[in-house]
């Protein structure tokens, strides 16, 4: 009798949590206090994907948000506003393509840089996804503004774009306090530590709260102001046949669906994931593995975004390679022959008065 309850003890506390298979967002642990621990599946292949990936994306990167942002600062004169805040849009994902090469090793190594760089990195992830989309929402109101009510008092004020840039920025910061908080190193005593919340005895109710709240005003709202002026910026721009606008606003548009067809599934899964963990929909040791190789390939996903941005402005934006052509040219790096005859040294070209338009 004796061994036989040991023999239960050490198989609860060996699978007890799943730890072999965390996400880097602000993930739940498993609620199942009545029932049977389920065993996690091998996911041998999905690490070394995600390092593989890890080291692609950072390279690109590293590469493609350097050059956009040498493009942009060295267009002093004909910046536009959604310039800087692309400028912004391209820091931030610097900052967390940085962060991959350390996620990369801890998938195969477990985490063994420390508490203080878990929250590092994982503020830094947080960060680039909100600010991110709250940047793509800033452009949408900047672009409905100017075309479809034509205001240029507000928009042509510069100081205040880098007020609102700031704003964005401790908005972001505000939004990942809950990774600053919670996130530590765990040691689980079957496998290797991990950078995961710890809530201790939080109920469900508030690992909820600290899930949802951050996701409905970082993504969910700036997505509906994005739909919005979108929505009346194409309707607009169709009925006037402004194609000279049009054409701009395709890097724009290219932008914005690029962040969502990134970001929008790892969200959509992440909802399903907490509807499970907090009891709202059933809870399956099938349904559990199904959610969880999913965040794992949404999450991928998402990390691609980071690089993708820099592709859009080569093909698409003609003033971002005009732009790169010149600053090579100046520094003798190619022929100044292989110049545009209109090229212009910045995203911005003059498009309708002195309003420039971007890319």
């Amino acid at each position: 009798m004796e061994d036989v309850n040991w023999e239960d003890f050490i198989l609860e506390d060996l699978l007890d949590g799943d730890f072999s298979n965390y996400t880097y967002s602000t993930d739940l642990h498993p609620i199942l206090p009545d029932s049977a621990p389920c065993r996690p599946e091998s996911l041998e292949i999905n690490k070394y994907a995600v390092v593989i990936t890890s080291a692609l994306v950072f390279l690109l990167s590293l590469l493609g948000n350097s050059l956009v942002m040498l493009v942009i600062l060295c267009s002093c004169v004909s910046r536009s506003i959604t310039d800087v805040y692309l400028l912004n849009l391209a820091m931030a994902d610097l900052l967390f393509a940085l962060t991959l090469p350390i996620w990369a090793a801890s998938k195969v190594n477990g985490w063994i840089f420390g508490t203080a760089l878990c929250k590092l990195v994982s503020l830094l992830k947080e960060v680039n996804f909100y600010s991110g989309i709250l940047l793509l929402a800033c452009i949408s109101v900047d672009r409905y503004l100017a075309i479809v009510h034509a205001t240029r008092a507000l928009t042509q004020k510069r100081h205040q774009v880098k007020f609102i840039c700031l704003g964005t920025w401790a908005l972001s910061l505000c939004l990942s306090l809950p990774v600053i908080i919670f996130r530590t190193t765990i040691y689980p005593p079957s496998s290797s530590p991990v950078c995961y919340e710890d809530m201790g005895n939080s109920t469900a109710t508030w690992r909820m709260v600290l899930r949802i709240l951050p996701q409905t005003f970082g993504f969910v709202l700036p997505l509906l102001v994005m739909l919005f002026c979108y929505g009346f910026t194409l309707r607009t721009l169709l009925k006037a046949h402004m194609g000279q606008k049009h054409r701009a606003m395709r890097v724009i548009f290219a932008v914005v669906l690029v962040f969502l067809l990134c970001w929008l599934p790892y969200h959509l899964v992440l909802l399903a994931d907490t509807l499970r963990r907090t009891q709202v929909i059933s809870e399956t040791c099938k349904r559990g593995n199904d959610i969880d190789r999913a965040l794992d390939a949404t999450e991928i996903l998402g990390f691609f975004h980071s690089c993708l941005n820099p592709f859009i402005y080569a093909f698409i934006g003609q003033k971002f390679r005009h732009g790169l052509l010149k600053i090579l040219a100046t520094h003798g790096l190619i022929s100044k022959q292989f110049l545009p005859k209109d090229s212009r040294p910045s995203f911005a070209g003059s498009s309708s008065g002195n309003r420039s338009t971007p890319l």
